[in-house]
Order: C-alpha cells, then sequence, then structure tokens
C-alpha cells in the first residue's frame, strides 16, 4: 500500500475541516479517492471515525456535499470518511456501458470474475486498506470504528459490519440493497463480477450473512422511505427483517411515509443515524 496521501482539496466546515484526497490503491490497482470530515475534537485528541458507503454512481463527494452529517458529527466528536464507489477510469470493456454496474458500481465485493478481480476489489478496500491508510494519517481511534451506507452502500455496510464484528462497533443504513441474491441490481453485478456459483454470492448477501452472524449485543438500525421507487423490486427490508428476527440479530427498521430513495431523505433523518453511532463509539 501507498503511504503516499495526495491532498486534493480542503474547506472549513462547523470548526472542523473536510479534505479530499487521493492515493494509489494496492488492493485496486489503481489511484483511488476519498473524502474526511475531522471534526474539532480531532484539533486536541483522537477521534472515533465513522465510514459512510454511497450508492450506484455516486463518488466520494456525493454524502460530503449533501447529507449534512459534519454538523452532527461535529457535535458529538465523529470523524466521517467516504470512500469512492468504484476504480474509475481504468480501460476496461463495459466498465461504463450501464449505471448499475461497473464504474460506480463496485458492490463493496472482491471481483473473482475477468477482467474485474484485478481493481474491483472493493471488500478488500474498504474493511482493509482503508482503515489501515485512516489510521496511519489521521488522528482516529482505531478501535472506535463504526460503518453506515445508501442503497448499495447501504448493502455493503451491512456486509462489512456483520462480517467484520471486531472491527465495525455499529452499524445503520439508509434504503439498503439487503437481499441482492434476490433483485435484479444484486443479480447483475454478483453474475458478472462473481460468476454463476451462488454459492460465492452468499458471503454478500446480509439476509444469507445474518443467520451465522447475528450479534445480539449490536442492534442495527435502517431508515427506509415508503415512496422509494426502488423499494418492492430492488431493496425488499421485509426480507432482512424477517432474517434478522429469525437470527435474534436487534433490528430497528422504520418505514419513514412519504419519503424517497434521495439525499433529501437521507439528510432528514442524518442526526438520528450519526446518534445511533455516537452511542456506540463515544
Amino acid at each position: 500500500m501507498s503511504e503516499v496521501l495526495n491532498h486534493l482539496k480542503q474547506y472549513a466546515c462547523f470548526d472542523g475541516v473536510v479534505g479530499f484526497y487521493s492515493h494509489e490503491s494496492t488492493a485496486c490497482n489503481c489511484e483511488m479517492k476519498f473524502a474526511v470530515y475531522l471534526p474539532p475534537q480531532a484539533k486536541t485528541h483522537r477521534v472515533p471515525v465513522l465510514y459512510y458507503l454511497s450508492g450506484l454512481t455516486c463518488t466520494e463527494e456525493n454524502f460530503i456535499v449533501k447529507a449534512g452529517a459534519q454538523r452532527y458529527a461535529a457535535e458529538v466528536g465523529l470523524m466521517l470518511v467516504a470512500p469512492d464507489t468504484s476504480p474509475r477510469e481504468l480501460g476496461i470493456p463495459g466498465e461504463t456501458d450501464d449505471w448499475d454496474f461497473g464504474v460506480g458500481a463496485g458492490f463493496y465485493l472482491n471481483a473473482t470474475v475477468d477482467p474485474w478481480r484485478r481493481n474491483y476489489q472493493m471488500y478488500r478496500y474498504i474493511v482493509e486498506e482503508l482503515p489501515t491508510l485512516i489510521g496511519r494519517h489521521f488522528p482516529v481511534k482505531g478501535d472506535r470504528a463504526g460503518i453506515f451506507g445508501h442503497s448499495m452502500g447501504g448493502h455493503g455496510a451491512l456486509v462489512c459490519g456483520l462480517r467484520n464484528r471486531d472491527r465495525y462497533c455499529s452499524i445503520s443504513a439508509f434504503s439498503p440493497i439487503v437481499a441482492p441474491m434476490q433483485c435484479p441490481w444484486g443479480v447483475k453485478a454478483f453474475s458478472n463480477y462473481l460468476g454463476s456459483d451462488r454459492e460465492s454470492w452468499r458471503m454478500y448477501d446480509a439476509s444469507e450473512l445474518v443467520q451465522d452472524q447475528a450479534d445480539p449485543h449490536r442492534p442495527i438500525l435502517i431508515d427506509q422511505g415508503t415512496a422509494d421507487s426502488f423499494l418492492t423490486q430492488q431493496l425488499r427490508p421485509d426480507i432482512f427483517e424477517q432474517a434478522c428476527a429469525k437470527a435474534g440479530q436487534p433490528l430497528t427498521l422504520r418505514m419513514q411515509p412519504g419519503y424517497d430513495h434521495s439525499y433529501y431523505f437521507i439528510a432528514t433523518f442524518m442526526a438520528e443515524h450519526i446518534q445511533h453511532h455516537a452511542a456506540a463509539l463515544c
């Protein structure tokens, strides 16, 4: 892993700092970018860190610009980290043909099928490489980390969190893809990134994982809008709710009347998600 961080730009924000960075990723064999919010408390001591995984088509900028999370992170003293959603500009045939696959759609898994497996190692990047990089360059408490995300990123947060209880003390999600093996987005991504062996897909499906990885001491919070156009075909929170109930996984699933899939929805309930994580991390 490269030790060199390229500092691209910086902005003062709620007495803290938003910064954008790039580096050469060993996991993804290419340049990767991420955004960081350092709360004012980080000026004097190490702080807990909360990772946010964005959804389809997003970059490292969407969450930082639109979600309104910095205000609440500054109040409780949480550092925020928002990575990009995939490798970019690699020249892989078909990488930009579809909005829901390839660039902007890494699905937070480790691809095993050519031509994707050389670069599309997003699970390893998120769980291993990025936290190591953050720990070396920023004043974080490495043992106090949480993870959350939206849509495809909600899927990623649930999968990373369930599979790594030693790394993440808290988990939440906005309108996550909770059963990718049973929805068109997931089947498309898994077929192309992982191949036809459906058994290999299970390690990236939260509704499958929770059956073996339930943690009664780590409650999960999910907010889902009832006016979300992707709710019934792609998201299916009912499947995860049933799986959690069967496995004994504490889950708060809040169906929010009238809200859609946008950052207007995310911003509305951001304060409560930050508080959910702060209760475990701060």
